[in-house]
């Protein structure tokens, strides 16, 4: 997804869950930022690298693709935005790396992304919207992984966009219906005519959807490049809303796979306002006229905790509970959304913002990376904790380091090991250090 989602659409899912503007604003602001917390911009304001949430391509070219630099993409990649839907997938053929990395394909409702939500629950709107970054990415990215590889990534020449055919009659044969698509999206009963796809590699173009002429990644027979990282053999296609097509992943032996952008992409809006519900606490008896609304909409009975105890140790009637999603909150706004889903664009940023600004009839301002640069950088010591990024990037570590341990204890060591950060907290980091420092030496013996 980009920031049209990210920052605008997470706006509005806040706001609809009963957020403020205030509120609404650090959730999307945070959400957004996932997509900008690079190893670059956290040594320029002194910010511990460890935290970062994504690379940028001039680091991508510098990454090294040997076992230690693999682990070091996918602990990134996996952890924020291609989240594994099952780390115990079971795989009849294949060899012990080939199912590792099957077993990273992202998607939505996993185990993982429940414990993503509970991670994030009494830990602040910086960790709400990291979390709403992510399950967001499970709609969009979904079939893709987050490691490099291409016997699960890449793609061929078979595929192709499904174009609303506005002027074709019901049972029209040149028209294609979409397969399988989800109850409640726009697709049904609608027809498309299919256009293949051109993919090329010119970073400078820009992509073309009147003409369905894309940009993705230059192919490479490597395994391990960088280039079969996620959805980049893809392109952007998967992060436009609008965006229908049929193609022959190679995971899946290269047999076919129909995907339903703008059905997708509503079910993740309306699980954010579940799950952003969820993080506030409005469920259970003690909410009323919330718990009416759960009955309706089959939000999770999250009930409310101790604020000391960990997402992981609650009831299991106080977790996030997968696969529900408030249909009833969003019915008002039902079609301006769908509208804005489907509109064949290449950024959607400006209809999701007057949408939100319709809602909370605030000014929503434009995404600044630099907005809270300066009081990270002027904060002193301890000090530096509390601020907005302070607090982004104590999120971003605990998220990196449950989903790095989930892999491992799977048995997967593309993600490498990490220290539970939940428990050990900030000497996590520390201990992580030292086990680098001692496989670097192991390493130089």
């Amino acid at each position: 997804m980009q920031i049209d989602f990210h920052y605008y659409a997470t706006y509005c899912a806040a706001h609809i869950a009963g957020y403020s503007h205030e509120e609404s604003l650090a959730v999307c602001y945070s959400a957004q930022f996932v997509d900008c917390c690079s190893r670059t911009l956290l040594g320029r304001i002194g910010g511990p690298s460890s935290a970062a949430t994504t690379q940028l391509q001039l680091e991508m070219m510098e990454a090294r693709t040997d076992m230690p630099g693999i682990q070091d993409i996918t602990r990134i990649w996996s952890s924020f935005h291609f989240l594994p839907r099952n780390l115990g997938a079971e795989i009849p053929r294949g060899s012990k790396m080939y199912k590792n990395k099957y077993r990273l394909i992202c998607g939505p409702n996993g185990d993982l992304l429940a414990e993503t939500v509970n991670l994030a629950k009494h830990r602040g709107l910086q960790a709400a919207g990291i979390a709403m970054h992510v399950l967001a990415d499970t709609w969009a990215h979904r079939y893709f992984a987050g490691t490099p590889s291409v016997v699960i990534n890449n793609t061929d020449s078979f595929f192709y966009e499904l174009v609303p055919d506005e002027g074709a009659a019901a049972g029209d044969g040149e028209a294609a219906a979409v397969d399988g698509a989800a109850a409640g999206s726009a697709a049904v009963g609608r027809k498309y005519k299919e256009r293949q796809i051109v993919f090329k590699h010119n970073p400078a173009e820009a992509d073309d959807i009147e003409t369905g002429a894309y940009i993705n990644t230059l192919f490479q027979f490597s395994e391990n490049s960088v280039m079969s990282l996620g959805h980049g053999r893809a392109g952007h296609l998967p992060d436009y809303s609008f965006a229908r097509y049929r193609y022959l992943p190679a995971w899946g032996n290269y047999r076919e796979v129909v995907k339903d952008n703008p059905s997708d992409y509503y079910h993740a809006f309306c699980q954010m306002i579940c799950a952003l519900k969820f993080l506030r606490g409005e469920s259970g008896p003690e909410a009323g006229e919330a718990a009416a609304e759960q009955a309706v909409s089959g939000q999770p009975d999250a009930g409310q905790s101790n604020a000391g105890q960990p997402a992981a140790e609650q009831p299991e009637a106080r977790q996030f509970a997968k696969d529900r999603y408030d249909w009833e909150a969003a019915a008002p706004y039902e079609a301006r959304i769908k509208a804005i889903l489907e509109t064949r664009q290449l950024d959607s940023s400006a209809d999701w913002k007057a949408f939100g600004e319709s809602l909370s009839g605030q000014e929503i301002p434009d995404f600044d990376i630099e907005q809270y640069s300066r009081e990270y950088m002027d904060a002193a010591g301890d000090a530096k904790d509390k601020t907005f990024l302070g607090q982004f990037i104590a999120a971003a570590i605990r998220q990196k380091s449950m989903v790095t341990e989930r892999i491992f204890k799977s048995g997967n060591l593309l993600a490498g090991y990490t220290i539970d950060y939940s428990e050990k907290g900030i000497s996590a980091i520390r201990d992580a250090k030292m086990l680098i420092g001692a496989a670097k030496k192991g390493r130089e013996k």
